[in-house]
């Protein structure tokens, strides 16, 4: 029985000879180029050339790492691997590996080169930490400004919040006010008059408590309602007169809210009579014409007065 043979030919064991022989000596090539480290991790660089923008780059402990000195660069001064830093001009020898990187024999750079690369890396540590310090302080910035954003937007909403009481607190008195205008007749129920100095506005302790007594006993008085009217003297002009017997008003009204516990639904809305009519000149008939009259009004059907 003959037995079929698996051996190769002659001329096809030539031919694989001749094939891996190629091979190791494409594989063992000797490698010289020059380029700009691109980057450097480890003991990988990336190396920009005239060929290749991105050609790997191995180093080994034996890799022998230079600098070229003296005036026609001649003279080699040993130098560690941590001098390979980016933006360094080199000169690579080495052979190509079976993944077609290089692995480095021999790397040479200048001394000129390798300063101003140094220039560059601490240029760039440099900016870095700028653009570190810069975004730090954006950052707290930013946050200062959202802080001061969120309270002007609390403080406006207590504002709008208080703005919305005032408006219902003059809407209530304008309504009622327009209501006591219409009724002509009414009962003078009990009257308080204020008096005030030369150009004063403020309310005398003196006349806290015949306010206070007059708020009490305003609340027995069914559907009251509480008139103030403020009154000048003829001294002085007109303007001035106004402003004066509106501000003893809102003294007298203020009191009656805050210490006499008035409800607002029950004031009417402050009369500024400006000059009294009484005939005033000087002394102590002008004294008694710088007062506010408080009164206690109730209507004649509610009161059952004819």
């Amino acid at each position: 029985m003959n037995r079929r043979k698996n051996n190769l030919s002659p001329r096809s064991a030539l031919l694989i000879a001749t094939f891996t022989a190629l091979s190791t000596m494409l594989l063992a090539q000797d490698v010289k180029t020059k380029g700009i480290i691109q980057s450097r991790s480890g003991d990988t660089m990336i190396l920009k050339t005239d060929i290749a923008p991105e050609l790997k780059v191995l180093l080994t402990d034996s890799t022998d790492v230079g600098q070229l000195q003296g005036a026609l660069k001649a003279r080699n001064k040993k130098m560690s691997m941590a001098a390979l830093i980016p933006g360094l001009p080199v000169q690579v020898e080495g052979d190509y590996d079976a993944e077609h990187q290089v692995v480095a024999t021999k790397i040479r750079f200048k001394g000129n080169d390798f300063q101003q690369a140094q220039a560059i890396q601490a240029g760039m540590h440099e900016h870095e930490k700028l653009n570190e310090a810069q975004q730090a302080e954006l950052a707290k910035h930013q946050a200062e400004l959202a802080a001061h954003q969120a309270e002007l937007a609390h403080q406006q909403s207590k504002l709008d919040e208080h703005a919305q009481k005032i408006a219902a607190n003059k809407a209530a008195i304008e309504a009622n006010t327009a209501r006591f205008g219409q009724l002509d007749d009414y009962y003078i129920y009990d009257e308080v008059t204020v008096y005030f100095g030369n150009g004063k506005t403020a309310l005398e302790p003196k006349y806290n408590s015949p306010l206070a007594q007059l708020a009490k006993k305003a609340e027995s008085v069914n559907g009251y309602m509480i008139e103030v009217k403020g009154f000048a003297s003829k001294s002085g002009s007109t303007a001035l007169n106004q402003k004066l017997s509106q501000q003893r008003a809102s003294s007298v009204v203020n009191y009656l809210q805050q210490q006499g516990h008035v409800p607002l639904s029950r004031m009417l809305a402050p009369g500024a009579m400006g000059e009294s009519g009484a005939e005033d000149k000087t002394g102590a008939d002008e004294s008694e014409a710088r007062k506010v009259v408080v009164r206690v009004l109730q209507n004649k059907a509610i009161a059952g007065i004819s």
